[in-house]
């Protein structure tokens, strides 16, 4: 087991890392839309999204695969009615790749998050 850790993404803010690989497959913590800095970004449902790509992004990086490797995504909203625009935003970064996937709609996210997900991805 390695855990993944990088400085392009915000870091864990409590007792889990950002992201583990066992074998050849690396699980990603669920990112939201925080800078590397740890900042809210600011904005509505598409900003937050393409935040929370942007961190993807950055752990599967680290980790060595990429949004073509993602083989399962969850995905964790707050509401249901942004889901048009999260979907169409998830198809921009999973346009030839598309990993299976669940969506729910929780009560609340992390700092109040309208968005948050997760993936699991083979490693080159």
């Amino acid at each position: 087991m390695k855990v993944v850790q990088t400085n392009q993404a915000p870091a864990a803010i409590g007792p889990y890392s950002q992201g583990i690989i066992v074998n050849n497959l690396f699980y990603s913590s669920g990112q939201i839309p925080l800078t590397a800095e740890g900042v809210m970004i600011e904005g509505g449902i598409k900003e937050q999204t393409h935040q929370v790509f942007k961190n993807l992004d950055a752990v599967l990086t680290a980790a060595g695969a990429s949004f073509e490797t993602v083989v399962k995504a969850t995905v964790f909203i707050k509401s249901m009615d942004d889901f048009a625009d999260i979907n169409e935003i998830y198809g921009e970064y999973f346009s030839t790749n598309k990993p299976a996937r669940s969506c729910v709609e929780v009560a609340r996210l992390p700092k109040d998050a309208l968005v948050e997900i997760e993936v699991i991805a083979l490693v080159k």
